[in-house]
């Protein structure tokens, strides 16, 4: 399987650590930003860069800036208001290991640190936009999540579309469009993403079904039941495979093999 991670930390690091910022402000946001993690996002965005035909150069800036938006939603999602999470990659979230205000303010540099990335790329105009619509889209999803507790299939579907599906639309569109893909094949990408990112969301519930079971949260296991959930599983899977199938190439292997590690992850 092609491996994208190094070039991806390089980029994380060199970038992060180009401003010059207080150091307690620095270090929160690399403490994150660098705590390592599969980086799936940024991963996506430089395959489907390379499945259109593209460099990973084209699209390296916009892989990066989603890590970074990623990462901040995290440190934010991780916080006492919100998801109250101690732990987070093995080791004290950002609020336990710098303190709830510094955890905030590393969320915010990080956004902004991923703007100012991608406002120092020339053109792309449309990769852009579809970076800056994965953001604005992840933080409606999160607002809802809050604010108005899924009810039925129709109400969690929005969420997850929103809050975990828009990134991964964010990461492919992006990576596509750097690689000046047309329309026909934006659709493409897009349907590839949305599939992918639902399924990344129902074996995160297949893995946090005893947590989420005892918060009485409502999620597709608890909607479909652990059985009827890994079929949707296979079959989101087979229907990514169809999409796929009109590829070829490294890149094309690459999302093969990272959907069905998805759809039987453990972690």
């Amino acid at each position: 399987m092609k491996d994208y991670l190094p070039l991806i930390e390089k980029a994380l690091d060199a970038y992060s650590g180009s401003f010059d910022l207080p150091q307690l402000f620095s270090e929160s946001m690399r403490y994150s930003l660098l705590s390592g993690g599969k980086r799936i996002r940024a991963c996506l965005c430089l395959a489907c860069c390379e499945l259109m035909g593209g460099s990973t150069d084209d699209a390296l800036p916009f892989a990066a800036a989603l890590e970074m938006i990623h990462a901040y939603s995290l440190i934010h999602d991780d916080l006492p208001a919100m998801d109250n999470d101690d732990m987070r990659r093995g080791k004290p979230s950002s609020h336990k290991a710098f303190g709830e205000g510094n955890a905030i303010l590393a969320g915010d540099g990080l956004l902004t640190m991923a703007m100012r990335l991608l406002c120092d790329v020339p053109g792309q105009e449309e990769a852009k936009k579809a970076v800056f619509q994965g953001a604005m889209d992840m933080a409606a999803g999160q607002s809802l999540d809050l604010n108005v507790a899924a009810r039925d299939m129709a109400s969690l579907h929005r969420i997850h579309d929103l809050k975990t599906g828009a990134l991964f639309r964010a990461a492919c569109l992006s990576g596509a469009l750097a690689a000046g893909c047309g329309a026909e094949e934006a659709q493409v990408i897009r349907a590839f993403a949305d599939k992918l990112g639902l399924l990344f969301q129902m074996t995160d519930d297949l893995l946090d079904r005893e947590k989420d079971e005892a918060e009485n949260k409502l999620t597709y296991v608890t909607l479909l039941g652990v059985e009827q959930t890994k079929r949707e599983i296979e079959a989101l899977a087979k229907d990514i495979r169809g999409i796929l199938g009109r590829y070829t190439g490294d890149a094309a292997s690459y999302l093969l093999e990272l959907t069905d590690r998805i759809a039987v992850r453990r972690s």
